[in-house]
């Protein structure tokens, strides 16, 4: 027998020394987040192993796991606690060390293991941990899976059996750098700075873009489990900030920074300026649809509307769909319709056959930029960013909404414009001319301004993306409109940034 988990403890106790603690809200809709030692311990852990192990022979997936862990200064303690509990599960148990959640991903496809426990708190502050998971390579959980996981941790139905075992892959990222570096170098000489904020890709990143023919300028690459610059995250301006600094320092030609886990890309044009990854992903979506005809992409509802509007995209014969947030969501919906790409303005972008084998990969990304200015030799990161038609977009903003009541909340803010769609009300000036509810809601008005209100799937936190083709002031002109509904809400506090 094991003990149900607590969802509350107080540290420095015999309880928390004693009983397994699990807050339910760490269960999120496609992974797993919690604040170490405040919503979950070291045996609320182990409980998830064993909730794991017992998910995976439910599914009826053979039980054989592969498992890493990301730089911080608990993770590694952390995944010998998910270790025990999915040995004690029955499980077969890979681990590869300290790794980039993607060499995990590359790890089920290489050594023939079917499922995959990564533990990362991804690009959250220090304090946070969590797992990434999948039984389905190259998928991760969805809502489905978590939801299962969440009732057999909870209620402690754990169904333990003998035969759980345990391999230590030694010297594992050699196979990966390996696999991404075995291919033509680059004919074009690029000088690119290589951002890790002292993150887990700062072991590998320099390594594989120097292989495939950069001149590489490393910022921040040594690892240290502070984080003393900034937090690893390549959507926070004040990562952006620091790379275009090192960009116009060096004269690089592009700046490339990698998120905490390694499996999102930003990008720094050589002008310095900062290309958000919705526009990155439309580049990439014209370089790749001039090689394959007829070429489908799939986006996440935060990005740009170029991918419907711009014109060599349709001259190209190039055809994008609108998806739910999401790595589990957006990982799903390219491999079930089968499109080249699936890009998320987070930076997490899906490569199918040729590019990559379906999941997202921060170095997959990078190597696929610097390919296109390969394909390029005349122009520049800004020449390409400013072929695309003038569009003026916003960061994602996350004003703090407590994860208890932050899904009612956008209930209620999609009924609001529902309810103004139906009654043919105008917002600033403008009819609604089109609203996508597959998350959250993003609203379009006639002169193609958009602004969109989602719950966050990691964080208490809802996310606010707007963009205007027209103009700067259209662009500010969205977020009031949609900061004021917001603020009718009690529940929503303040944002991490705003334009």
């Amino acid at each position: 027998m094991f003990p149900k988990p607590k969802s509350v403890l107080l540290p420095n106790t015999y309880a928390f020394e004693s009983e397994p603690m699990v807050k339910p809200t760490g269960f999120r809709e496609y992974d797993a987040r919690w604040l170490f030692q405040k919503e979950i311990n070291l045996m609320g852990i182990q409980a998830l192993g064993m909730g794991l192990g017992a998910l995976i022979a439910e599914l009826g997936v053979k039980p054989e796991i592969v498992t890493g862990h990301d730089f911080r200064g608990y993770s590694a303690s952390i995944k010998y606690a998910l270790i025990s509990g999915l040995m004690a599960a029955g499980c077969k148990v890979h681990d590869i060390g300290l790794a980039v959640t993607p060499m995990a991903y590359f790890a089920q496809f290489d050594l023939d293991v079917p499922a995959v426990a990564m533990v990362t708190a991804s690009h959250n502050d220090n304090g946070w941990t969590g797992v990434k998971m999948g039984a389905n390579r190259p998928l991760t959980f969805g809502p489905d899976e978590m939801t299962r996981l969440k009732e057999i941790v909870l209620n402690a139905a754990f169904k333990n059996k003998a035969g759980g075992s345990y391999q230590f892959h030694e010297n594992y990222p050699a196979r990966y750098i390996a696999d991404l570096t075995n291919r033509p170098k680059l004919k074009r000489k690029l000088k690119v700075v290589a951002a890790c904020g002292n993150g887990t890709a700062g072991a590998f990143a320099p390594q594989v873009l120097e292989a495939i023919g950069c001149e590489v300028i490393p910022l921040d690459t040594e690892l240290d489990h502070t984080f003393p610059k900034y937090n690893p995250n390549p959507e926070d301006m004040e990562m952006l900030h620091a790379i275009r600094d090192a960009v116009l320092h060096h004269k690089a030609d592009v700046g490339l920074g990698f998120d905490g886990d390694g499996d999102r890309c930003g990008v720094v044009d050589n002008t310095g300026e900062e290309i958000f990854a919705d526009k990155v992903g439309v580049m990439l979506a014209r370089d790749m649809s001039a090689i394959h005809k007829d070429a489908q992409f799939i986006v996440d509802v935060k990005s740009t509307g170029l991918f419907i509007t711009d014109p060599v995209l349709q001259k190209q014969g190039a055809k994008t769909a609108y998806w739910k947030t999401g790595h589990s969501y957006m990982k799903r919906r390219t491999n079930e319709t089968g499109a080249l790409a699936g890009f998320e303005k987070s930076g997490h972008f899906f490569f199918n056959k040729p590019y990559g084998r379906g999941y997202d990969d921060g170095l997959v990304s990078a190597i696929a930029i610097c390919d296109m200015l390969d394909r390029a030799p005349g122009k520049s990161m800004a020449d390409l960013k400013n072929a695309l038609p003038k569009t003026w977009s916003s960061p994602t903003m996350s004003p703090h909404c407590a994860d208890e009541v932050k899904y009612s909340v956008i209930d209620k803010v999609v009924k609001h414009f529902e309810s103004l769609q139906a009654k043919g009300a105008k917002i600033g000036g403008q009819s609604i001319r089109d609203l996508v509810t597959v998350n959250g809601v993003r609203v379009t008005v006639e002169d193609g301004s958009w602004g969109l209100v989602r719950a966050s799937s990691n964080k208490p936190e809802l996310v606010v993306v707007v963009e205007s083709p027209v103009s700067e002031q259209r662009m500010h002109d969205m977020f009031e409109m949609v900061n004021s509904v917001l603020r009718t809400h009690p529940e929503v506090g303040e944002y991490n940034q705003k334009i």
